[in-house]
């Protein structure tokens, strides 16, 4: 029986870090050994306390470190990999980091599992076809109305056919100005152009900020408003929610499955978006997934830096016929791209799927990502829990 003999997290970054909405700038890529197969995963959370949570020294029965769970445990079935999971989240209870670090460790052990019976990710997550879904490419708004001209045109001439913009300036100053950024998007885009709109929780729980922006978000068509409010403003959410022609989206702050079952069963939402490297990796995004069908909301996954979290992010909901739009990471740093050799790219019909190839289906690039790798060590009372693993 194939035990975990490793896990290793890696921490990479760009040179410089920039305080601008971009996930892609550094990352904590997650390697385990399952007997003598590797897998691979990704954490979506800031590399240092992910790793602190992977050794830190027990602080008491309900907050051991993550690798006190992993390390040895018996993994030959999916449901060994849930077990896992469950256990993790009942030793580090009170680790409040210990989700983050167990969804790259969740994604790399579907990785492997995968690559050792030859089946793709979502093959055993339990559906028979990876269905293709809409592509949208995500970014950030421009700084001006006409920086977002000039991206959403740019878009367009690449082949998608929906695009997401989001964070930047859009709701930070006057609600001009965010109406201007509104008609400049659907522009570019076109007429026929699916225009997904992110607020990145800037009202935090001004349900009047979002009520200013529904005339607007109406006028030029879009899909959705997404995060207008933070996770847990669910009386927000739903109060916006009834007042707006537009549906709003939102989960991607979810940590647990239970925090994204309160945003669909009472914050109004018409798409859930889950983030398979916060939420607990790809088993419980599977269950959110699921849970979502069955409630009528559409899931979406939430990926906004490399294509090993991309494929992660779509083995969930890879079997789900009429849940068909897609999170794409389009402005990716060259740390998040260094991760794989390969790429999930749009087939001739602008749609991409959840690779049909072991595990997740991507190829690791050790030499791309070395220059990118941080020298990290973390020691207590003189003593080293963690040193930067050999890549």
């Amino acid at each position: 029986m194939p035990r975990i003999e490793a896990v290793d997290f890696f921490y990479v970054s760009m040179p410089k870090v920039e305080d601008i909405g971009d996930g892609s700038q550094d990352a904590c890529v997650v390697r385990v050994a399952l007997g003598s197969q590797l897998g691979w995963g990704e954490c979506e959370a800031a590399p240092l306390p992910t790793i602190a949570a992977l050794v830190c020294p027990m602080s008491h029965s309900a907050c051991h470190p993550v690798i006190e769970s992993v390390l040895g445990a018996t993994i030959a079935t999916p449901d060994d990999i849930r077990a896992l999971g469950d256990r993790v989240r009942a030793r580090s209870l009170d680790l409040l980091q210990a989700e983050h670090a167990l969804s790259g460790i969740d994604m790399a052990l579907w990785d492997a599992l995968g690559r050792a019976t030859g089946e793709p990710a979502w093959a055993l997550l339990g559906y028979r076809k990876s269905w293709p879904k809409l592509p949208y490419a995500s970014v950030l708004f421009g700084d001006t109305a006409s920086d977002t001209l000039a991206k959403a045109k740019a878009i367009r001439k690449k082949g998608f056919r929906a695009a997401k913009f989001g964070w930047g300036p859009f709701g930070a100053g006057t609600v001009k100005q965010d109406v201007d950024q509104l008609h400049a998007a659907r522009e570019g885009l076109g007429r026929d152009g699916v225009l997904l709109v992110d607020a990145g929780t800037v009202w935090v729980e001004d349900l009047k900020a979002g009520l200013k922006r529904l005339k607007a978000l109406a006028e030029v068509k879009a899909t959705w408003l997404e995060e207008p409010f933070v996770s847990g403003a669910l009386d927000e959410y739903k109060a916006l929610a009834k007042r707006s022609k537009v549906r709003l989206a939102g989960g991607e702050g979810a940590h647990n499955f239970h925090m994204a079952r309160h945003m669909i069963d009472h914050a109004g939402i018409g798409y859930v978006q889950i983030d398979a490297g916060r939420i607990g990796g790809i088993s419980v995004a599977k269950r959110v997934a699921d849970y979502a069908k069955k409630k009528g909301v559409t899931y979406v996954n939430h990926t906004f830096t490399s294509h090993l979290a991309l494929s992660a992010s779509l083995q969930p909901f890879a079997g789900l016929k009429d849940h068909v739009i897609c999170e794409y990471p389009l402005e990716a740093k060259p740390v998040a791209l260094a991760i794989t050799r390969d790429r999930i790219l749009p087939d001739t019909g602008g749609m991409v799927a959840a690779p049909d190839a072991p595990g997740l289906g991507l190829t690791i690039d050790p030499k791309a990502l070395k220059p990118y790798l941080l020298d990290v060590e973390i020691k207590v009372g003189g003593k080293a829990l963690y040193r930067t693993p050999r890549l």
